[in-house]
């Protein structure tokens, strides 16, 4: 009888005997060694416990007396070591709760100061402290944490300028009140809107030098008067002789030049007044030189007495020097005739001069000329 039965690994149903795999035997050593170890881990692991609640590791139990004699630690009951573990999570829960508390107050002191900044344009300044402030800071540590940022240092930079010049720091608010007033007073005089534009942070450089400067909204005010109404909108003949007197002032940086706080007010105002009778001279088709238009600013000479007394010199001085070269007088020049009109030093002799030269053409034309209607008379110089 034949058979198709396979012996072996040919057969479908045979299993390969399963490979016993040697076991290694520890010896006695390696086990001691080994559960040494392991109960070393766990005295470790315990001995925090023992030393906050005086529990000894290895029964479970409080430590005896003979082991807490040498320990600073006081025994306690398992009812008091419960007690302990109870008192400390409340604790803990407490700090965890008060911390919360913190957060959420200092989230809205967060948001209050933000959207109070942002109406300043100063929203920037409080976003860097944003973790700070949600902690929940004392003011003066927000205070002083917020000056110390880059942001802060960069937009109020005029401060660190003002105490190097022995001045004292802004607060914020005076700060920003005077940038508002700088603005407001330059706009109402019509100025570029280069001047007191701001830019997002609400900083405009030239404010900066103001208030470094020690400028107030006053002297602002008198500079830009000084500027517009007695140069560039006045006679053409005052920025002619400014340009004449001070070269380095340029026609189109007069109001830049008086707007600088570098440059003295007064000063400022006493090229002016120099250049206002420079141009009263021109207006007259006269002429004068920087140092005497000075001159005569230091005695008091104005604009205004400038046009009447150039006025009145400028309608006899030709016809006076004439007559001096007719009946050969010493010359009548536009010097002599100044100090007369102006109350100068040299005032007596100067009418002195001037009437001689009248009198002798009064007695040969019976007073018929030009000078003797009175172009060089006291009577035509009003009060000068």
């Amino acid at each position: 009888m034949s058979t198709n039965f396979i012996y072996g690994s040919g057969n479908p149903l045979f299993k390969e005997p399963k490979k016993e795999t040697k076991k290694t035997v520890e010896t006695k050593a390696q086990i001691d060694a080994r559960i040494a170890a392991n109960t070393q881990k766990v005295t470790e692991r315990l001995k925090p416990l023992q030393e906050k609640y005086g529990i000894d590791p290895k029964t479970g139990g409080p430590v005896s007396e003979a082991a807490t004699s040498a320990s600073s630690q006081p025994t306690l009951t398992p009812e008091q070591i419960a007690a302990k573990a109870v008192e400390d999570y409340k604790k803990q829960f407490d700090a965890a709760a008060e911390a919360e508390k913190k957060r959420r107050a200092g989230q809205s002191a967060y948001d209050i100061l933000l959207a109070e900044f942002n109406q300043y344009g100063l929203g920037t300044l409080v976003e860097p402290l944003k973790n700070l402030i949600v902690s929940g800071p004392s003011e003066a540590e927000l205070t002083l944490a917020l000056r110390q940022t880059d942001a802060y240092k960069k937009r109020f930079a005029a401060n660190a300028q003002r105490i190097a010049s022995g001045l004292r720091a802004l607060s914020e608010g005076e700060y920003v009140a005077l940038e508002d007033q700088y603005q407001n007073i330059m706009r109402n005089y019509g100025l570029p809107a280069t001047y007191y534009t701001k830019d997002a942070t609400g900083k405009q450089e030239g404010f900066e030098k103001f208030i470094s400067g020690d400028v107030s909204p006053t002297e602002l005010e008198d500079r830009i008067v000084t500027a517009q109404q007695r140069v560039l909108n006045a006679d053409p003949n005052v920025k002619e002789a400014l340009k004449k007197f001070y070269p380095d002032i340029k026609e189109g940086d007069i109001l830049a030049y008086t707007l600088d706080p570098t440059k003295g007010l007064a000063d400022i105002k006493k090229k002016v007044t120099a250049a206002e009778i420079g141009g009263a001279a021109l207006s007259s088709k006269l002429g004068t030189t920087m140092s005497r238009a000075e001159e005569l600013a230091r005695y008091g000479v104005t604009a205004e007495t400038a046009r009447a007394g150039f006025g009145a010199i400028g309608g006899g001085l030709e016809r006076g020097s004439q007559l001096a070269s007719i009946y050969q007088q010493q010359p009548y020049t536009q010097t002599i005739a100044e100090e007369e009109v102006f109350n100068l030093p040299g005032q007596t002799e100067a009418q002195r001069k001037r009437k001689k030269i009248i009198g002798l053409e009064q007695a040969e034309f019976a007073g018929q000329t030009g000078v003797t209607g009175g172009a060089l008379g006291r009577e035509r110089a009003g009060s000068f």
